[in-house]
């Protein structure tokens, strides 16, 4: 395309925003328009409150949250519930334990993804077709609870930091998401970088690695999700090394033992009769805990989220 065909397309798209621009609706237009608003905004809302609701609770006088006083906005802000967090010593074991388990499990299944995507858009790859289907066969069948167990116990796994990283590397779906998008950049990139003498790796190193960034962001939210909040892997696979609780299991291990937990958080030493009395309410423990494991992960989706909404729309184009 010249230089005058490509002014002349821009300012035809530029000349279709403006006439979109100044459309006049109609009263129903309007009246959907509203609704639609009105509708999301309540469910918006709807999603947010309940974690606003716990924030507030947890940063709150915990007698106020014992009576219930706390419904909109806090009262008697304090930080007490989260400094009494930090005697709790399992916790940022598990804490530790989690954030390594979702970097290193997050950056290996995004590479293993990329890589097994890149190669199932190859055509002279040996047996393309099968492998794929193979692949997505896995996805609808599976040996079950007690066979993974047994299996994972025979190698060597269970009660091993490895068991949360080593069987989520592939991931069927993510591979087909990513095989999606690779497809969808134009071929002739490809084409150039070989007629230049470049090989596979480097093609990928160099080119499809770094347009694939939509998708692979996309996939890396998904995996470090996945990892943050994993629960059953911990409680099933690692029961006998306390060591290696998640923050997950944690969670859930401290939920069922909360009035333990409120001598722990004070460090068993007497206090100020109030605070101890809010800390020993089972209530704001539950509250502190849920939110010591939901902000981190929330941190993540301001900055991958352009990325994250590119990859999902343009990685579902085509199958």
């Amino acid at each position: 395309m010249s230089l005058a065909e490509l002014k002349e397309k821009r300012a035809e798209e530029k000349r279709f925003k403006e006439h979109t621009t100044h459309i006049k609706l109609s009263w129903q237009d309007v009246v959907f328009n509203i609704f639609n608003y009105l509708f999301f905004g309540l469910f918006t809302l709807s999603c947010i409150f309940p974690f606003y609701y716990i924030f507030i609770n947890t940063i709150s006088a915990g007698d106020l949250v014992v009576k219930g006083a706390i419904t909109f906005l806090p009262k008697n802000i304090t930080l007490q519930n989260y400094i009494a967090m930090g005697n709790v010593n399992d916790l940022w074991n598990s804490f530790a334990v989690t954030i390594i388990r979702t970097v290193v499990g997050t950056a290996l299944m995004v590479f293993a993804s990329g890589l097994a995507g890149y190669l199932m858009t190859k055509q002279e790859m040996w047996h393309r077709k099968f492998w794929y289907r193979f692949l997505v066969v896995t996805m609808y069948f599976n040996a079950g609870l007690i066979p993974a167990y047994l299996n994972l116990s025979m190698l060597g796994l269970t009660n091993t930091f490895w068991v949360y990283i080593i069987p989520g590397i592939v991931s069927p779906y993510n591979i087909i998401l990513v095989k999606t998008y690779v497809e969808s950049i134009p071929h002739e990139i490809e084409e150039s970088a070989f007629m230049d003498g470049a090989g596979y790796w480097t093609i990928f190193q160099k080119i499809i690695w770094p347009l694939s960034k939509p998708i692979l962001a996309t996939i890396t939210i998904f995996g470090a999700v996945g990892h943050w909040n994993s629960f059953q892997d911990s409680l099933i696979y690692n029961a006998n090394s306390p060591e290696l609780y998640t923050l997950q299991h944690r969670l859930y291990v401290y939920l069922n033992s909360s009035s333990n937990l409120g001598a722990l958080m004070n460090g068993g030493s007497a206090g100020d009769s109030v605070a101890v009395a809010g800390m020993l309410n089972t209530k704001v423990i539950q509250y502190t805990i849920s939110m010591v494991t939901i902000i981190p992960i929330l941190l993540v989706y301001p900055f991958m989220q352009k990325y994250f909404e590119k990859g999902i729309m343009l990685g579902a184009v085509k199958g």
